[in-house]
């Protein structure tokens, strides 16, 4: 049996501190600083399986594609493998810097990244609608040209504009009896990064990619959901989430129940994009028999962990 069982879900805009200067070493400096809090978890006693999102690397790798294509006679790179390309690179980063701070702290666990796919509804209404952003910030000239060249665009409230695309919702985890027997055996996982490949089945059966970006969150849930984990803890950004975010009625939140969480998010509380999905994937993951969620950044989990901090999802209200 396993005890304390938690899905910490990394944001991929989490590992980039500087979004003007989104440089490999940066990176690298945000994941060894967030690998150190979760081996202080592993330290303290819960078992951790990892997720992480990919959203601006994802989209570094689709412009970096299209203008080779446009210079070279380089081949495109469709959006599966290039999400497929992040969990390989995230990954890596991830299970070596994880692997040095658990020997830090007197550890030896083997951590190990699977390649996730994720299935999905072929009539997805998000195939019609795409609202994922991907890659950095764009100014509004940046986002009018990409247009041109049939991106889709979108701007986000003060923050400026970013490229979308389709983001359907998780239906099937398609290795999940691969991850459950390695942490039963006591593993250290890095799973769904990125949300996971999405894939449809054909007509015959058979597996195959399809163009999108699963929200890392939502799979996240589902992850934590199919394991009975008895944490979800998402890792992004900020401290806490607050009401009326980047506002002077600034009201950072210590707990929600079910209700309160719902009502702030019918009330538009939480941006499209940004929170919204993880509140979202919060309220999914206690409604479903979760314990309880927690939404943090990275250098503050360890106080999260002990109610000193971040926003608590909780049963109650309508829950």
């Amino acid at each position: 049996m396993i005890d304390k069982l938690v899905v910490v879900a990394i944001g991929g805009n989490s590992l980039i501190p500087d979004p003007a200067k989104p440089d490999t070493e940066s990176q690298w400096g945000a994941v060894r600083e967030t690998c150190r809090h979760i081996a202080d978890m592993i330290h303290a006693g819960w078992q951790v399986v990892i997720t992480h999102g990919n959203g601006p690397q994802v989209g570094y790798i689709m412009n970096r594609a299209e203008i080779a294509t446009r210079v070279s006679n380089l081949h495109g790179v469709p959006l599966d493998l290039a999400v497929a390309d992040t969990q390989g690179s995230i990954g890596y980063m991830l299970q070596q810097a994880l692997a040095n701070s658990l020997r830090r702290v007197g550890m030896n666990h083997t951590v190990a990244t699977i390649i996730t796919q994720i299935r999905v509804d072929p009539d997805d209404p998000a195939f019609a609608n795409p609202d994922k952003p991907v890659g950095g910030y764009l100014t509004e000239a940046a986002a009018l040209a990409g247009r041109l060249e049939g991106w889709r665009v979108k701007k986000e409230t003060g923050r400026g504009w970013r490229r979308v695309v389709a983001s359907p919702k998780p239906v099937v985890i398609n290795e999940i009896n691969a991850i459950q027997a390695l942490v039963l055996a006591g593993y250290i996982v890095i799973v769904c990064g990125g949300g996971g490949v999405p894939v449809v089945r054909d007509e015959v059966g058979s597996l195959r990619g399809v163009s999108a970006v699963i929200d890392k969150d939502r799979a996240s849930s589902l992850l934590a959901q199919t394991l009975r984990a008895d944490l979800l803890l998402i890792s992004t950004g900020v401290e806490k989430v607050c009401l009326n975010f980047n506002t002077p009625q600034q009201q950072p939140l210590d707990e929600l129940t079910l209700l309160q969480a719902r009502t702030y998010l019918a009330e538009g509380q939480f941006p499209d994009g940004s929170m919204y999905p993880k509140i979202e994937a919060a309220i999914d993951f206690v409604h479903n028999g979760g314990p309880r969620a927690i939404i943090t950044d990275p250098p503050n989990i360890t106080r999260a962990l002990h109610y000193e901090t971040g926003t608590r999802i909780v049963p109650g209200g309508s829950g």
